[in-house]
């Protein structure tokens, strides 16, 4: 019988849920006492602090014995190793089959158009693609903006001529 083995990503996913599953929820230091006191972590301060001298029946204090394994950081979920990209140039060291690219929040809408179409041509996963429907032309304009334009503009002349009969009738009525 041929045993079925699985991809180390595979493999490192299930480590890392597994030593999840082992670590505490690290809470802010009597956060269950007080209702001002959220429970996001603060490193505990002060002589007498309990959890920072990690006495028994406290919670546990952050350290970096609770650090995931080393295998499984920096994977996406789906267990790919996610790679940052900048500009199309950046996509030319992207191996699709372990990698995934996630455009960075400050590409432009132009520039993403560009990565998009480079990353479809070399069928590379793309993480967040946001994408529009048309894509931009150089001028910076798609042709749907335009027409979206003209109708923008055909409905604010409406507005502005039902506006110009209500304050005539107005006018008249006093």
């Amino acid at each position: 019988m041929t045993e079925h083995k699985a991809t180390p990503a595979k493999q490192a996913l299930r480590l890392r849920k597994r030593t999840k599953a082992k670590k505490p929820n690290f809470v802010r230091q009597e956060s269950w006492k007080y209702i001002r006191l959220k429970e996001n972590w603060r490193r505990p301060h002060g002589l007498d602090n309990k959890v920072r001298k990690r006495f028994k029946g406290w919670p546990a204090r952050v350290s970096a014995g609770y650090r995931g394994p080393k295998s499984s950081r920096n994977l996406h979920p789906s267990g790919f190793e996610e790679v940052i990209v900048f500009n199309v140039d950046d996509l030319q060291g992207i191996k699709s089959e372990t990698q995934v690219a996630r455009i960075a929040h400050t590409v432009g809408q132009r520039k993403r158009a560009q990565i998009l179409a480079e990353a479809r041509k070399k069928e590379i996963t793309i993480l967040n693609q946001r994408e529009k429907k048309e894509i931009p032309k150089e001028g910076g304009e798609t042709e749907k903006e335009g027409e979206e334009e003209e109708a923008e503009t055909e409905e604010a002349k409406q507005i502005e001529a039902k506006e110009e009969n209500t304050s005539q009738k107005r006018t008249d009525e006093k």
